[in-house]
């Protein structure tokens, strides 16, 4: 069996995401979407907020299992789980020249491959970070964010301005 892990910490999982894991789903028998916790990040969501979102988006694929990393390198995690390849979803150069290090450092510590799929170029913008700014200032995340994110976020109507009486 072909298996692969995508990881991320999914804060929250975005349309930019789910293009990347379904190319990857049909790349691989299996596909691990590895949910991690940095302890150095503050999250909007908990690590239960992501992993049940992430499940909810992504059930209707076949040969998804999403699970947390929990702790250790991912490399380590890959060997353990008996992946072959990591899948990366690349938005720009800047986003290879971070990512080409760890994938070397990950080949020499078990051989694990990492694989860069290009997002697709309506996706390029998109980060849960962005996402989330966007958000909180009031604006429509809606054509972004899959509805179990939407859900969590609100009613999917941008938060109101707490100085504005409506």
């Amino acid at each position: 069996m072909r298996r692969a892990v995508c990881p991320g910490s999914f804060d929250p999982i975005h349309n930019g995401h789910l293009e990347v894991i379904a190319r990857a789903a049909s790349l691989f028998d299996e596909v691990i979407v590895a949910v991690s916790t940095n302890y150095a990040k503050k999250y909007r969501f908990d690590l239960q907020e992501r992993l049940d979102m992430a499940r909810e988006t992504l059930a209707s694929l076949r040969g998804i299992v999403v699970e947390p990393v929990g702790e250790g390198l991912l490399a380590e995690y890959c060997r353990k789980r008996g992946a072959s390849a990591i899948v990366k979803g690349l938005r720009s150069s800047s986003d290879f020249d971070y990512e080409l290090p760890m994938a070397t450092m990950n080949r020499q510590l078990t051989g694990v491959e990492t694989v860069f799929i290009p997002a697709e170029g309506h996706y390029l913008h998109l980060s849960s970070t962005l996402i989330k700014e966007v958000y909180t200032l009031g604006g429509d995340v809606s054509d972004f964010v899959p509805k179990s994110v939407l859900r969590r976020l609100g009613s999917g109507e941008p938060p109101q301005d707490p100085g504005r009486r409506g």
